[in-house]
C-alpha cells in the first residue's frame, strides 16, 4: 500500500496554481477561437509541460546538488554546438537537430533553468557577507552569467541573452552585492553604450529606429489599432476582424496581448496584468520566509525577475513603448518551448518549498 505524506499538502504553494492555471485557461480560450489547429497542439504543449512539472517536483533536487554544475557545463557545450552544428531558421542558428527523428532542440531555452539552478549552487556554497558581495566574489559570480550570455547573443538571440544577463544581477541584487560595485556598472554601461550599439546586427539596430521613429512599425501599429478598437469591454469573436483578417501579426504569440484586448477590451488586459503582478509579487514576498536557504531564494527570486521582464517587455512591445522583439508571455502565448520551461521552473521551486523541512524527499512510503 502506497502512503502520501500529508506534509506534501502543508507545505505546497498552493498560491501558485492559483494565479497561473486562470492564465494557461484564458490563453487556451483566446487561441481557439483564432486557429483551431494551434489550439490542438496548445493542448499537446500542456500534457508536455505539466508532465514536466510533476518530474521537476518529484526529484530529490537538494540530494542532486552535485550534478548541478554538469547539467551547466552541458547545457554550455550544446550552446557552443549551435554555432558548430546548428540549424538556422529566419536567418538565426539557435537550434540544434537531432539526428532520425526530425526534432529540433534550442539549448537556450535549456539553459534557463541550468542558469538558475547553478547561480543558486554557487551563492549556497559562498553565502554572501553581511555588506554583500564584494569585487572577488563578484566577479567568480560574473563569469557564470557572462558566459551563457555571450554564447546566445552570438546565434543572434539579444532577447532571450538579455533576459539571463538581467536576471542574474538581479538576483545579485537582491541577494546583496557591495553598492560601490552596482555604480561602477552604472557608469560603465553609460560610457560604452555607443560601442555595444555599434556591434549590434543591423536588423537589432533597425528595431531601435523603428521604435524611437515618429511612426511605429506596421506591426506595432496593426497591434494599436487592434488595442484601440477593443474599448473597454472588448468585441464578440465575429467582430475582432484584426485578428481574424491577419491584420494582426501573431496574434498568438508574440502580439496575443494585443489580441486580448481586442476580444475583452481594457478589463480583461487590466485582469491578465494583475494575475502576473500578484504571482511576481507572491514570489518575491517568499524572500522573507527563505531568509536563510540561499538555494530556494535565487531560484524563487530569478523566477519572479524572469517573469516580469518578460511581461514587461511583451506588454510594452505591443503598445510601441519597446522595441520588437520575440519575447511571449508567460503561459498565455502560443508556443511549446517557453511553456515546457516555465513548467520546468515551477516544478522546480515548488520542489524546493514544499521539501525545504525534508531534505531526503522521503514524501510516499511503501506498506506490504
Amino acid at each position: 500500500m502506497i502512503i502520501f505524506d500529508r506534509r506534501i499538502l502543508t507545505h505546497f504553494d498552493f498560491f501558485q496554481p492559483f494565479l497561473i492555471v486562470p492564465i494557461i485557461v484564458f490563453s487556451h480560450i483566446l487561441i481557439s477561437e483564432a486557429n483551431a489547429v494551434l489550439a490542438s497542439k496548445q493542448l499537446v504543449y500542456f500534457s508536455v509541460g505539466f508532465a514536466c512539472f510533476f518530474l521537476f517536483f518529484l526529484l530529490p533536487i537538494r540530494r542532486l546538488n552535485w550534478f548541478i554544475p554538469i547539467f551547466y557545463w552541458i547545457n554550455i557545450l550544446l550552446l557552443l554546438s549551435v554555432d558548430l552544428f546548428g540549424v538556422s531558421k529566419l536567418g538565426a542558428r539557435r537550434w540544434l537537430e537531432i539526428p532520425f527523428i526530425n526534432f529540433t532542440l534550442q539549448p537556450s531555452e535549456l539553459m534557463k533553468p541550468a542558469f538558475l539552478l547553478m547561480l543558486a549552487y554557487l551563492v549556497k556554497k559562498r553565502p554572501p557577507e553581511e555588506n554583500g558581495y564584494g569585487l572577488k566574489e563578484f566577479s567568480r559570480l560574473s563569469i557564470y552569467i557572462l558566459l551563457p550570455f555571450i554564447l546566445i547573443l552570438k546565434e543572434p538571440d539579444l532577447g532571450t541573452a538579455l533576459i539571463l544577463l538581467i536576471v542574474g544581477y538581479s538576483v545579485l541584487f537582491i541577494i546583496g552585492v557591495d553598492k560601490k560595485i552596482w555604480l561602477s556598472i552604472a557608469l560603465g554601461i553609460c560610457v560604452f553604450a555607443p560601442v555595444l550599439y555599434d556591434n549590434l546586427h543591423d536588423y537589432q539596430k533597425k528595431r531601435i529606429t523603428d521604435f524611437i521613429s515618429e511612426k511605429p512599425s506596421y506591426h506595432v501599429e496593426q497591434s494599436i489599432i487592434a488595442i484601440g478598437s477593443g474599448g473597454l469591454e472588448g468585441k464578440p469573436k465575429d467582430e475582432a476582424t484584426q485578428t481574424h483578417f491577419k491584420f494582426l501579426p501573431i496574434a498568438t504569440s508574440d502580439f496575443i496581448f494585443a489580441y486580448t484586448i481586442e476580444r475583452f477590451g481594457f478589463y480583461g488586459g487590466l485582469g491578465v496584468i494583475i494575475f502576473y503582478a500578484m504571482l511576481i509579487m507572491h514570489l518575491l514576498s517568499l524572500n522573507n520566509i527563505l531568509k536563510k536557504d540561499h538555494f530556494t531564494r535565487v531560484i524563487t527570486t530569478g523566477i519572479a525577475m524572469m517573469i516580469f521582464i518578460y511581461v514587461g517587455v511583451n506588454v510594452s512591445m505591443t503598445i510601441g513603448f519597446a522595441p520588437v522583439v520575440g519575447v511571449p508571455l508567460p503561459f498565455f502565448s502560443y508556443g511549446g518551448s517557453s511553456f515546457v520551461t516555465f513548467m520546468c521552473l515551477f516544478g522546480m521551486l515548488q520542489n524546493l518549498i514544499t521539501f525545504r523541512f525534508d531534505t531526503m524527499n522521503n514524501f510516499i512510503k511503501v506498506k506490504f
